[in-house]
């Protein structure tokens, strides 16, 4: 969902679409010549986005709004070429008024031949939409930076808007014609107005040679109070998932107790055959990377340390306790999660090789990251109907609960079911940020981004998101600075988990 292609009707892809929405990742559309098609298919996208959201009301007056931004960004454009091809100087007043007497005229009949220019020269228009922290973000970018002229213009304009009440007195009322857009800036403001939205809400910059007009807007609060609500009310009612392993937990309880030896918790972990036998299959498996097989659980213990076996015993405590909920159907699901559990680990031993910490969680963390997902695909149908009663008595609309059900608060719900199980707050926080490590608080940052960078990495290799969606500060975070670097990560990995 990138770039345009030659113009031809675009599919619209509702899958993308949603996960961007549950990832709080970004869209992006680019065009370079902005064809009737284009325009349609943002139209389309933006509809979907809004719709996904429940935010339908405001689709008439965004649209008007995204048409009249990639207009201007297209005409912004196409202003510069024709500068270039009249050997102006778009930055000197003199030559800006002069360039300006007949650019209209002069593109209008020969739009063809600018815009092909325009193509040639690599002049793009950019639409990014994104949803996070209960904001809708729409942005149209151009890579034609503002002269000081232009930002005064445009701003003269959005001063004015707020002398206008209505469209009509605007139109009969405005005078300065001479570049076309000021009609429409001014319109557009009052579409926003209408939608309960101030001039705040709308953003114009220059930054690192592009333009970009922005607009904000707060996401329904009664949706995401609803979706809170809904996930709470699901959780306290859970029953159908056991608490955590009694055996599981008391092991934990001794690898706590600061006097405990190591020999106390090998045997307690050994006293049992079928917990013994796991962990040491987790243990054997590719994903550490053990140079020599480790045959006993005293053996176990020395190698990964008291966190390390800890967090392994709360990753075979939980698949226990929903592998057996499941069924072939859930399989795509608990493939990812295996996959992100190996990406995890050694991403950590790699990119965080003297953080001990980071890499003892990373495993657990990873294979837990989508158990808010995990839960309502492996739960019986009969529960899901007992949900959905329950949400009808506490007045949570169908909707709501649709959404719920399709992975939508998935990291809150989580989070809540990693409370229950008690387990520990770095854990549970790295679930409920996996999607926005930048909420994550210091301590757990740096982790949640590791997890966010291998669940990615995961969506990037099946092509369901696409580099310029990887959120920037994770990369650099990690030093990666091109897809080709990323690419090579990507494969490393792959190549090595097939192998798992």
């Amino acid at each position: 969902m990138q770039h345009e292609q030659k113009p031809q009707k675009v599919s619209l892809d509702v899958s993308k679409i949603k996960m961007a929405i549950r990832a709080g990742i970004p869209l992006s559309i680019t065009t370079y010549t902005l064809p009737r098609e284009m325009s349609e298919y943002m139209e389309e996208v933006l509809t979907a986005f809004l719709s996904e959201l429940g935010q339908e009301h405001m689709g008439t007056y965004l649209k008007y709004c995204l048409n009249e931004l990639i207009t201007n960004a297209k005409k912004a454009n196409t202003k510069r070429i024709y500068f270039r091809e009249k050997n102006l100087d778009l930055f000197n007043n003199v030559d800006y008024e002069a360039g300006m007497k007949n650019f209209k005229e002069d593109t209008l009949n020969n739009i063809r031949y600018y815009l092909n220019l325009q193509k040639q020269a690599g002049l793009y228009v950019k639409l990014i939409l994104q949803t996070r922290n209960n904001r809708i973000k729409i942005e149209v970018r151009n890579n034609s930076e503002l002269t000081f002229s232009e930002y005064k213009r445009m701003h003269d304009k959005l001063s004015r808007a707020q002398q206008y009440t209505s469209v009509d007195q605007a139109m009969t009322q405005i005078i300065d014609q001479s570049e076309g857009a000021g009609l429409g800036i001014i319109i557009m403001i009052l579409m926003l107005e209408k939608i309960g939205l101030t001039e705040e809400n709308f953003q114009i910059l220059s930054e690192n040679g592009e333009t970009i007009t922005r607009i904000i807007l707060p996401i329904n609060e009664k949706t995401q109070r609803e979706l809170n609500t809904a996930s709470h009310e699901f959780i306290k009612i859970i029953d159908e998932i056991p608490q955590f392993p009694e055996s599981i937990m008391k092991i934990n309880r001794l690898i706590n107790d600061s006097n405990s030896k190591m020999s106390e918790i090998a045997k307690a972990i050994s006293s049992d055959v079928s917990l013994t036998t796991d962990l040491l299959r987790l243990v054997n498996s590719v994903t550490f990377a053990l140079a020599s097989p480790c045959r006993s659980i005293a053996d176990a213990v020395k190698l990964v340390g008291t966190r390390g076996i800890k967090n392994m015993l709360l990753s075979v405590g939980s698949l226990k306790n929903l592998e057996g909920m499941g069924s072939d159907s859930r399989k795509t699901l608990w493939v990812h999660a295996y996959r992100v559990a190996f990406y995890s680990y050694n991403l950590a031993r790699n990119l965080c090789p003297s953080e001990k910490d980071i890499i003892d969680d990373s495993y657990v963390c990873g294979l837990l990251h989508d158990i808010g997902k995990l839960v309502f695909a492996t739960a019986h149908p009969d529960f899901i109907i007992g949900v959905k009663d329950i949400c009808k008595q506490r007045n949570i609309s169908a909707d709501i609960f649709e959404k719920l059900l399709a992975g939508v608060n998935h990291s809150e719900v989580g989070a809540l079911i990693a409370e229950k199980w008690n387990f520990p707050d770095i854990i549970v926080s790295v679930i409920r940020h996996h999607h926005e490590p930048d909420m994550a608080s210091p301590a757990t940052k740096k982790l949640t981004s590791l997890i966010y960078l291998a669940d990615m990495i995961s969506h990037y290799e099946t092509h369901e998101v696409d580099y310029y969606q990887f959120d920037l500060d994770v990369l650099r975070t990690f030093n990666i600075g091109s897809e080709t670097q990323l690419q090579k990560i990507s494969e490393k990995l792959s190549g090595a988990f097939k192998e798992d």
